[in-house]
């Protein structure tokens, strides 16, 4: 069973609690700007073991009642077709899918807000199609001198061109498919706005990385800036909070770079600023709920090393990162990381040379290893699903898929479908296996063990396929490969 470093319950009680006192102190209306992932966090549930992906989705359930969502979209970017590289749908697409997704759990959308909005075709489509939807939309323009001409910035020229966002709900909750799309410029928005009206409102923002009260280089932080280390965020410590009050809190240095200009911003619209730093501004209470410090740090030191293997891979596959990967190799040191600490990096890499072919090594959550070799009829991956299925089974020495099955696939593969590589992928096995197991007991068996595979670590010894790596990732298998193909040729697929 694998190791649990942080209190999921925990988390999502006091993470509410933290919420309904912001919302409390600012007279009963808050602007919460949500950054990172709201669904499938997978990063915090790697690095905080215990951490479940839809927890951020959850603590908004706590409090339905209270919630509005708010969806902001840079206009520029549906003029782009700029596309969301996990799910591969454009922005645009993504915002309704996002409003579905919401809807389904009980949580009201309240409207969607095209950002930088400058007349452009495909974004008035998208505000045409939004109303067609019966959705809510509205506009808010480029601001000349943003974010640093505060007076302009605040003024009717600026924020008071918006047009203003209505709301019925005590929490405003502003999200958006991905950066860049404005929303604390919409939070500061509407700020402007409730306070011409009279409105009691204020500003929160909730990230969870890095976490405030860990230090700088605890390893949960260091592995933040692993996973952005190809925008070169940094880690610091919030010199605001320090002088206000004689504590160290981390920060990143986007924040506090724009501190001064957002203290200057609050102060222009409210009179005063309602916090003294950074840090002040946040309500994650994530390092509140680590209950075992020691599988967090280890949990972080594997995501680094993992983050610094799929960094060489990018390099390998043509991307110019060198940056990317001299300062994944600087955070590795100061996590005291290398591949000693995962030990199927060495297994794999044995069993490749043994066998002079691809082969992986897999580490259970129990802490068990199983590897897999190529064969005719199977690639690595395919082989250790099998083997680590038969293991947590109990079936070491049994067959679960006859050559009678596995062979004509392959034929077909080859004979009719032109494939050159014969051997099954990962997804093609896992059918082969449904079908025997609806006449073998023992195939039967080993499908019952898929759900155990959540929270393994596997390391292969070359680039697999991208078809793999996927189905592997949705089994709950973290995935690291050696920075080097199988073959020489020029063309991977």
């Amino acid at each position: 069973m694998q190791a649990i470093g942080f209190d999921n319950e925990q988390y999502l009680n006091t993470q509410s609690e933290q919420i309904r006192h912001r919302i409390a102190q600012f007279g009963g209306k808050l602007y919460l700007e949500f950054g990172g992932k709201l669904f499938d966090d997978m990063h915090a549930s790697r690095v905080l073991p215990g951490f479940a992906p839809d927890s951020k989705i959850r603590m908004l359930q706590h409090l339905k009642d209270d919630v509005e969502i708010v969806i902001t979209i840079n206009a520029a970017d549906i003029e782009s077709n700029k596309v969301r590289a996990d799910f591969g749908i454009t922005y645009d697409v993504d915002v309704l899918r996002l409003i579905d997704t919401f809807r389904e759990m009980g949580l009201y959308v309240g409207s969607v807000v095209l950002t930088q909005y400058m007349g452009q075709p495909s974004a008035k489509a998208f505000l045409k199609r939004l109303e067609t939807l019966g959705i809510r939309s509205y506009r808010h323009y480029p601001i000349v001198g943003y974010p640093s001409d505060v007076e302009y910035i605040v003024s009717e020229e600026g924020l008071g061109k918006n047009e203003y966002i209505e709301t019925t709900h005590s929490l405003i909750v502003v999200t958006a498919p991905g950066p860049g799309s404005g929303k604390m410029a919409t939070c500061l928005s509407q700020l402007y706005h409730d306070h011409k009206r009279g409105i009691q409102a204020g500003y929160a923002k909730f990230e969870t990385f890095p976490i405030w009260n860990l230090p700088l280089k605890h390893p949960v932080n260091l592995a933040y800036e692993a996973a952005t280390a190809d925008l070169d965020d940094v880690n610091m410590i919030d010199p605001f909070h320090l002088e206000a009050y004689g504590k160290t809190a981390v920060n990143y240095n986007r924040d506090v770079e724009i501190f001064p200009v957002l203290n200057a911003i609050f102060e222009r619209i409210q009179g005063d600023s309602p916090y003294k730093s950074p840090t002040d501004m946040g309500v994650n209470m994530a390092g509140n709920c680590i209950i075992d410090d020691e599988v967090c740090r280890h949990a972080s030191r594997m995501e680094i090393l993992r983050r610094y293997y799929a960094a060489c891979v990018k390099r390998v596959r043509g991307h110019d990162n060198v940056h990317e990967i001299n300062k994944l190799k600087l955070l590795m040191n100061q996590a005291d990381t290398t591949p000693d600490i995962f030990p199927c990096v060495a297994i794999a890499l044995q069993k490749a040379e043994k066998t002079c072919a691809p082969a992986c090594a897999l580490q259970l959550p129990d802490g068990r290893i199983v590897t897999g070799k190529t064969s005719d009829t199977l690639g690595a991956a395919s082989a250790m699903i099998l083997n680590a299925l038969k293991m947590l089974a109990g079936l070491e020495d049994i067959e679960l898929i006859d050559a009678s099955v596995l062979e004509p696939i392959c034929a077909l593969k080859t004979g009719y479908l032109l494939h050159r590589n014969p051997r099954l992928h990962v997804d093609e096995v896992l059918l082969a296996l449904t079908i025997s197991a609806l006449h073998n007991e023992n195939a039967k068996l080993a499908m019952q063990q898929l759900s155990r595979l959540k929270g393994s670590e596997v390391h292969f010894s070359v680039i697999i396929s991208d078809d793999d790596e996927r189905l592997l990732r949705r089994l709950g298998i973290n995935v690291s490969c050696q920075p080097m193909y199988e073959t020489k040729r020029l063309y991977h697929k």
